[in-house]
């Protein structure tokens, strides 16, 4: 079975460009392993808010709201007094316990927020060099490459039985048309009858036409086609016969040579036909 090689390969400058790939994830997947020997000590430690931040924070908004507040205050202790409102009485405890409440609320949004932003920070903080390393290493996988298919022959099986098969039958042919060649050359003979066994038949060359050879005797005369008495016949020439077989060709009171077909053999050999 015939085999076959692919072989593929890049342009100069497609090779070059493929090299220079693979050398920069080389240098990643180099620094993904550097950064990642960092991870142990980082994912071995805590995660904490840093105090220090949220501290900064809250004191950045408190330094904004210290002066509004206080602002408000007295404009509302103002507008109280104008307002014929004493302090100590119903009204005014009321009004500033509301003005303290909404204090109150303001300073723990920024609480709330600056702690929420100081965590948000410190877990950045500690996702980074996790993020880090997860990109070189996406930039460092090796591709799978992509091959041309080679290509492949199927050899079907040897059909034996229909060689063998095949043969015998073109002998059987080549057999049956050389017996059919050999009924066609004898096949003459039988019309010869009853007169070539037991008599004489004429066939001296005088009285025949459209003569023709068409094969050898056992005995070795020539054996004839031929046109006798408007009828196509097949058979020997008496001169022929009269030379080897003298007793079996005789004279007629016409002058004509007749033949005993008898004497030269002829019937037993078509029988063995």
């Amino acid at each position: 079975m015939p085999q076959f090689t692919a072989t593929q390969t890049l342009s100069p400058t497609e090779q070059a460009l493929l090299d220079l790939t693979n050398q920069t994830k080389l240098n990643l997947g180099n620094l993904g392993v550097d950064a990642s020997a960092k991870l142990s000590t980082l994912l071995g430690t805590d995660f904490n808010v840093d105090k220090a931040t949220e501290d900064k924070i809250d004191a950045l908004g408190a330094a904004r709201l210290d002066p509004q507040f206080a602002k408000n205050e007295d404009a509302l202790r103002t507008r109280l007094t104008n307002q014929g409102i004493q302090p100590g009485s119903a009204a005014w405890n009321a009004e500033m316990t509301q003005f303290q409440q909404g204090k109150n609320d303001a300073y723990n949004q920024l609480y709330l927020s600056g702690n929420n932003q100081a965590f948000q920070q410190a877990l950045a903080q500690r996702d980074l060099p996790i993020n880090e390393i997860s990109a070189l290493m996406s930039g460092s996988q090796v591709s799978q490459p992509n091959f041309v298919s080679t290509p492949s022959t199927n050899v079907a099986g040897v059909d034996y039985t229909g060689l063998v098969n095949n043969n015998y039958n073109q002998q059987m042919q080549q057999y049956n048309t050389q017996m059919a060649q050999n009924n066609a050359m004898m096949g003459g003979l039988f019309g010869l009858g009853s007169a070539a066994a037991y008599g004489y038949a004429k066939s001296d060359r005088r009285l025949k036409s459209n003569i023709q050879r068409v094969g050898t005797l056992p005995n070795g005369l020539a054996l004839y086609d031929y046109t006798i008495f408007d009828q196509r016949e097949r058979g020997v020439m008496a001169d022929e016969v009269e030379k080897v077989f003298p007793t079996a060709v005789l004279t007629a009171p016409d002058g004509f040579k007749m033949v005993d077909y008898s004497q030269l053999g002829i019937i037993p050999e078509l029988r063995a036909f």
